[in-house]
């Protein structure tokens, strides 16, 4: 029998849509903005879809997970425990739930010997549980958090599953993975600060496991990001009236330079006829967005070496603004160094009919030189 720690932080992800770039320290006002549970979803189908796999491939081992009480395990095993998996509550949380109680299940399952502890969070959970656990027992992330740079993630719940499903068979290798955070207050100020904490133990599985993300930056990089940027611009000048979302980061931000206007490095703005209508805003404030103009774009860039372009960092881009916008009112741009250390572009929307989607498209354009795009695969 596979003995398996299993623990959930409840509020990882919930302040992307309403665009607080994280949760930490800003629950309340993520609360009041209106932000909802990202987790139980994700932990749910990552549960839903393994009891599917060891069925299908008749995988003998069964499953005991020691997990938390109520939400942060609980619930979700008791809905979605396959019959060929078991549980056990080894812990209580605290009300409201903490980093505390992360680390204290941790030590439990330390304890208790488990061969692997899966976590549903972001970069921040993973670092609570590299503070406790160290390199002692493997873990892999469910991921659900706004921030996931570090290299311990599943490209989505379903890959979470593949990946537990191919260790409690024996298939794999445990390898070394970084542990990344991002300072969440710089962050939120436009600061991106990213600090490399240690190692641990993981899976090796590189089809399913996202690597850590890379910073990459070329000779001659910026005047490349101004060509894109140039091109972008005459774009906005051919299209009068529509209205142009432009994502995170310094790829897209060069659009911002190119057209003077002040932009939120972090965060995903708004403008019209090249002028900034809206800054940093969130998934209602697009929604509302998307009433007013009939005609729509949203240029957005890769994570580096990555690939993702939807569901890291950009939660207010939820699956119904992405509707509402049509995946062929998207403009990917990178520049060619970027685009070298990123063999293929991935989304997790958290709508698996969404990404089905993408999947389906194969390919993408990436806007990579002045008016200049490459074709580039989309990989699940």
């Amino acid at each position: 029998m596979a003995l398996i720690g299993l623990v959930v932080n409840p509020i990882a992800g919930m302040g992307g849509r309403v665009g607080l770039k994280g949760t930490d320290g800003v629950l309340d006002e993520a609360l009041e903005l209106g932000a909802q549970p990202l987790a139980p979803h994700r932990v749910q189908l990552f549960l839903t879809t393994l009891g599917a796999i060891i069925e299908s491939r008749r995988i003998e081992e069964p499953i005991e997970w020691l997990t938390c009480a109520g939400i942060m395990g609980e619930d979700d095993l008791e809905m979605h425990c396959g019959s060929s998996m078991t549980f056990e509550v080894v812990c209580s949380p605290e009300e409201p739930t903490s980093a505390e109680d992360t680390k204290k299940a941790c030590k439990e399952f330390l304890e208790k010997g488990v061969s692997l502890i899966v976590f549903c969070g972001g970069d921040g959970t993973a670092r609570d549980i590299w503070q406790t656990v160290g390199e002692r027992v493997p873990i892999i992330g469910v991921p659900s958090g706004v921030k996931m740079h570090s290299g311990v993630f599943g490209m989505n719940p379903e890959a979470t599953s593949e990946i537990v499903a191919a260790f409690i068979s024996g298939e794999l290798d445990i390898a070394e993975g970084e542990i990344l955070d991002l300072d969440e207050e710089r962050y939120r100020e436009g600061e991106w600060s990213i600090s490399l904490f240690g190692t641990v133990r993981t899976p090796h599985e590189p089809t399913y496991v996202q690597v850590s993300k890379v910073q990459v930056e070329a000779v001659g990089e910026d005047a490349i990001k101004e060509e894109i940027a140039e091109s972008i611009v005459e774009d906005m000048e051919d299209e009068l009236d529509m209205l142009f979302i432009l994502g995170s980061g310094s790829t897209v931000g060069a659009v911002s330079k190119e057209l003077g206007i002040e932009f939120s490095l972090l965060g995903v703005d708004a403008v019209v006829n090249k002028e900034l209508i809206a800054k940093d805003v969130n998934e209602s404030q697009l929604l509302s967005l998307l009433d007013k103009y009939a005609k729509v774009r949203l240029v957005i860039s890769p994570i580096g070496a990555q690939g993702f372009i939807l569901g890291r960092g950009n939660l207010q881009l939820s699956p119904e603004v992405i509707k509402r916008i049509g995946i062929d009112n998207i403009t990917i741009i990178s520049p060619p160094a970027k685009l070298a250390q990123t063999p293929m572009l991935r989304v997790d929307t958290g709508d698996k009919e969404l990404d089905e989607m993408f999947h389906e498209k194969q390919y993408l354009r990436v806007v990579f030189r002045y008016k200049t795009m490459k074709l580039v695969k989309i990989g699940k």
